[in-house]
């Protein structure tokens, strides 16, 4: 049985899609198959409603669909309207609507849009995504539905939101501007749309507009929102900082302030903004309790200060540090970048003989922890770790072997939480390793704590550390899958290679998956992968760069929140009107059981487990080897 929950939990991230079509047979929450749901479409729209309602993700999409019977509508509007759903789904269900309709993707999606309940948090998220597909579609398209634009920003939430970036979008700024001036709440929802434009020049063009919104005649709500909306510009940053820089002593947009600061580059914080900043966030360490020193906010500011005795001169930053460490431990930041399985810092730097407090956010789907290593023993603490399966290792942490080569360890850290891991540095300097060692995790998700003796010499002149696993690539690209041309693709598409292989190896992609057989046994075997995608070479890199695009439903993620506010994550294995199951991970023996009256809300993901960005470390032409060796490996072992 824990073979099987292994491979359950795995699948998720692989190639699910890959592998599996869709079908007219599901898997049922106890693993078991299950027929295709008889569901009465002729009975009156309650019912109907009802009926479907009452089916989970995996059952809805096997309700039987067809577009030529307005009978079938129901169908299709509850899947696009489901929470839970990938991209895939809700495009299927965008094309019956417009198939039985005779409409358009536009009409659909403003009558979705205009149908959710904008204090429901499941029909926000579903809001969020649904605006994303409509301001996807070309500039035509939008121009079509100037009006249902205009009456949309005269609305609330998020179908608001969209009508003003919508009608950016199409071309008319200058009126979507001229309506935000109805009110206080229409500026916010305004301020919302300009980071749903695409970015670059025409999002950059609407800067003026939203630097007018950070006056001190506004609301605080809108001075809030412009503040957020400020550090999604990518010119005049300089000013961007020192607007935003003179706002941090305000109390009530402090916090919006510092982490729009924060996304700001080190380079572009001009040094006289930065020194007088520090002498703010310095005080403002200094009056803040010692009891609300470890809230986000606070760690938030402190996270900055840090960053900015870099920018000031070698008296000054060893001024301030010197301040600073009378009254709070040296904070360091860690995140999870949701979906690429990777700590937002690859390196940080601390000083020998220090404490410092490092903080793991785990803003992923996954669990995650931190293991800080013993120079050159990451890989064998992490094999050391997985290994142990669900029995506890060091002082009872799951995954963290009892090893002398562990410095440091958090517990593993479900998502949407974080832990606090306070030490005193080695005092010897050097490359101190860091890893998540939940199962397959350290071949991406690792780092370097850089022990230096003088931690402000060192930040003047940081150098980058050497990658404790030898990788020497370096982010090439974002790649997206409109960066390809489907013709480009099908005429690149040659006979295999061995750089094509080593090239797979290197992305590994063999950590999970069997080509030709060779590679890890927990996953589907691509070495005929092509043949199972009839040639598509277009939609196998779809798969692998947006792997969210199409999930299975019976493999997707749930997170419990309780009504203590803890999250918990997982594959659901059964469910009931009195509890839920969830398989944490994939070592685990039983899944955890969790009560519903215990339970404050369950959220359906749309994020496969399977890491994007896994083809960001390399070129164009190489991306093409992968895809001609994935495609055409198969070939050779089917022709022998």
């Amino acid at each position: 049985m824990k073979c099987l929950f292994f491979r359950r939990l795995l699948l998720s991230l692989l190639f699910v899609a890959v592998a599996t079509p869709r079908l007219a047979m599901a898997q049922s929450h106890d693993h078991g198959e299950v027929e295709r749901p008889k569901v009465y479409l002729d009975k009156s729209a309650r019912i109907v409603e009802y009926q479907l309602k009452r089916l989970d993700n995996a059952r809805l999409l096997l309700v039987e669909t067809k577009t030529d019977d307005v009978k079938y509508l129901p169908v299709f509007k509850a899947i696009l309207l489901r929470s839970g759903l990938s991209r895939q789904n809700r495009d299927e269900a965008l094309a019956g609507l417009v198939a039985i309709n005779k409409t358009d993707v536009a009409t659909e999606l403003l009558v979705a849009l205009e149908s959710l309940d904008g204090e429901d948090k499941e029909e926000q998220r579903v809001g969020r995504q649904l605006s994303a597909i409509l301001l996807s579609q070309p500039k035509d398209v939008l121009t079509g539905r100037l009006e249902e634009l205009k009456q949309a920003m005269s609305a609330s939430g998020v179908l608001q939101s969209t009508g003003f970036a919508g009608m950016i979008v199409a071309g008319e700024a200058a009126e979507a501007w001229q309506q935000a001036q109805v009110s206080a709440d229409a500026r916010v929802s305004y301020l919302a749309a300009v980071s749903l434009v695409p970015a670059g020049d025409l999002r950059d063009s609407l800067r003026d507009n939203v630097v007018s919104c950070l006056a001190d005649d506004q609301d605080v709500a809108v001075r809030a929102a412009a503040i957020r909306t400020m550090a999604t510009f990518g010119v005049a940053r300089e000013n961007t900082f020192e607007r935003l820089a003179d706002l941090v002593s305000q109390e009530a947009l402090r916090t919006p302030a510092v982490r729009s600061l924060l996304k700001i580059p080190a380079a572009q914080r001009p040094v006289a903004a930065a020194k007088s900043l520090t002498n703010v966030l310095v005080k403002i360490a200094e009056a803040t309790p010692a009891a609300k020193r470890t809230t986000n906010e606070f760690l938030d500011a402190m996270q900055l200060a840090d960053e900015l005795l870099a920018r000031l001169p070698a008296d000054d930053a060893r001024a301030f540090r010197k301040r600073l460490q009378e009254v709070v431990v040296r904070v360091v930041r860690l995140h999870t970048v949701e979906e690429e399985m990777r700590y937002d810092k690859t390196y940080f730097a601390v000083e020998a003989g220090r404490p410092v407090q490092v903080v793991l956010e785990n803003e992923d789907l996954m669990p995650h922890n931190l293991v800080i290593t013993k120079t050159g023993t990451l890989k064998n603490v992490a094999l050391e770790g997985a290994a142990l399966g669900t029995t506890p290792g060091l002082d009872g942490k799951l995954y963290v072997p009892n090893s002398s080569d562990v410095l440091f360890a958090t517990t593993m850290v479900n998502a949407g939480s974080r832990e606090l891991l306070t030490f005193t540095a080695p005092t010897e300097p050097g490359e101190y390793p860091y890893v998540c060692t939940f199962p397959r995790h350290w071949m991406r998700m690792y780092g370097v704590m850089v022990v230096v003796p003088d931690l402000d010499e060192w930040q003047r002149n940081p150098v980058e550390p050497k990658d404790p696993l030898g990788n020497t690539r370096k982010l090439v690209q974002n790649w997206k899958l409109d960066d390809f041309d489907k013709q480009t693709i099908k005429t690149s598409i040659s006979a295999p290679t061995s750089l094509g292989e080593r090239l797979f190896k290197e992305a590994t992609c063999l950590g999970c998956h069997k080509m030709n057989g060779q590679g890890g046994a927990v996953g589907p075997e691509l070495t005929d992968v092509a043949k199972r995608w009839k040639g598509d070479h277009y939609g196998i890199l779809r798969e692998i760069l947006e792997p969210s695009y199409r999930i299975e439903p019976k493999y997707a993620v749930k997170m419990v929140i309780d009504l203590d506010g803890k999250p918990t994550s997982g594959i659901v294995t059964a469910e009931d009107k009195k509890s839920i199951s969830l398989l944490e991970n994939p070592e685990a023996k039983e899944p955890k059981v969790i009560m519903k009256d215990n339970i404050e809300e369950i959220i359906p993901s749309s994020t496969s487990m399977m890491p994007k960005a896994l083809l960001d470390k390399f070129t164009r032409e190489e991306i093409l080897e992968i895809l001609a060796y994935i495609s055409r490996a198969g070939e050779g072992a089917a022709g022998q």
